[in-house]
């Protein structure tokens, strides 16, 4: 038997990784404005607009719209593309439940389209063979912060008359063919909850550079108001789904930070890319050319599928962890989930189902994830990851 920490041996790592969240003087300091200022939100906007501005600058994006959270991000963007109940949506069933819940919380109709085995991103082939006559719209995730191929989707879009929305809330700072995320296709939604990289505990971002798509997101936002008219002048039906003044203080100082963490992030995700190729029981995902920078929400390894067919994946886990390395499961396959499948039938009136295998055989046998508040530690520690897992999957041969 080998000499595994988890059966009384010398783990790998004693050391903790980098705690999350990042914070400092600068969110202790616009906090306090904000507090004394009195005006925390409702019509009082003083960090709000700058957060705005800031934050699409960032992503290359002309209109920002701040809201409550990610989820209904997605929900406003939905209804101001047009998507009404009963319209079908295109998205990978490899994410988190909100990114169908977004479209079920109205009505809209979540249809899964299978994930690319080597990066876990939307299949712009399968969205192909998932459109259908009530299709209105593709919802494509960044998944762990790596954009998705935005190009064929933008195609596959245009050239059937469908709505584009990013779900990006991986992906703060990420770029695709040089230009940031959540403006490239009709809409870009992002989370501001407390494991992203950056955080206010809670908050949501769409952007757009369609005036008119930006002018909708905000009156559903904000009761059905419309930019230029009265506090109680309300011309459409709308929620209050604002975010506060608190929220945009915190944000914009971990703002001061998004560069060089997002810098330190890559070069932790690359260099254990290139250190992995070292151990044939693991494979790691393919970076599209078009990816000019990647978000590192995640990093995302897989059990080679002669492992994955022989272990439970469990038990890798339950052992790197022993090791002192933090992995994770990940999502389960959406298609594969009960609450899902009940929703759309009560909206639809039928049991659907949809054959993603690729997306069911990675959440359930090979996929891993590493957080992005360990891909802020330093470059030894990136050797202390790679260690581990070689330790590990080679330990499984240990009879």
């Amino acid at each position: 038997m080998s000499d595994l920490a988890i059966y009384g041996g010398e783990p790998v790592r004693t050391k903790s990784f980098p705690t999350w969240p990042v914070y400092g003087e600068m969110e202790e300091k616009l906090l306090l404005e904000v507090l004394h200022s009195g005006k925390w939100g409702g019509i009082g906007r003083n960090k709000l607009p700058i957060f705005e501005e800031k934050f699409a600058a960032l992503h290359d994006a002309v209109h920002a719209v701040t809201c409550v959270n990610g989820t209904m991000g997605i929900t406003i963007a939905l209804q101001a593309a047009g998507v009404k109940p009963g319209d079908e949506v295109i998205m990978p069933p490899y994410t988190f439940i909100a990114t169908a819940t977004s479209a079920l919380m109205f009505g809209a109709i979540p249809v899964f389209a299978d994930v690319e085995p080597d990066t876990l991103a939307l299949d712009p082939a399968a969205v192909e063979h998932a459109i259908t006559p009530r299709t209105k719209a593709i919802v494509t995730v960044h998944i762990g912060g790596a954009p998705s191929n935005m190009t064929k989707l933008k195609d596959i879009a245009q050239k059937r008359g469908l709505r584009l929305i990013e779900d990006a809330a991986q992906a703060v700072g990420a770029r695709w063919d040089g230009k940031g995320v959540g403006a490239l296709g009709d809409l870009g939604t992002f989370s501001f909850q407390s494991s992203k990289n950056i955080n206010a505990g809670e908050g949501g971002m769409i952007l757009t550079n369609d005036k008119g798509l930006a002018d909708k997101a905000w009156s559903l936002s904000n009761v059905g108001r419309i930019r230029e008219g009265a506090w109680y002048q309300h011309e459409h039906i709308g929620w209050n789904l604002r975010m506060t003044e608190f929220q945009a203080a915190v944000l914009l100082g971990q703002m001061s930070r998004v560069e060089e963490q997002l810098e330190r992030r890559e070069r932790s995700g690359n260099l254990l890319t290139e250190l992995f190729r070292e151990v044939k029981e693991i494979t790691t995902m393919r970076r599209d050319p078009g990816i000019t920078r990647h978000a590192y929400h995640l990093y995302m390894f897989k059990l080679a599928p002669e492992l994955a067919d022989r272990i439970d994946k469990n038990d890798v886990i339950e052992r790197l962890v022993a090791e002192g390395i933090p992995v994770s499961s990940g999502y389960n396959s959406l298609n594969r989930n009960n609450a899902v499948l009940q929703e759309i039938e009560k909206w639809t009136g039928e049991r659907r189902e949809f054959h993603c295998p690729v997306s069911e055989r990675a959440s359930e046998k090979e996929v891993l994830w590493l957080h992005q508040n360990v891909l802020l530690a330093d470059e030894e520690d990136m050797y202390d990851i790679v260690k581990a897992v070689k330790k590990v999957v080679q330990s499984f041969k240990v009879t």
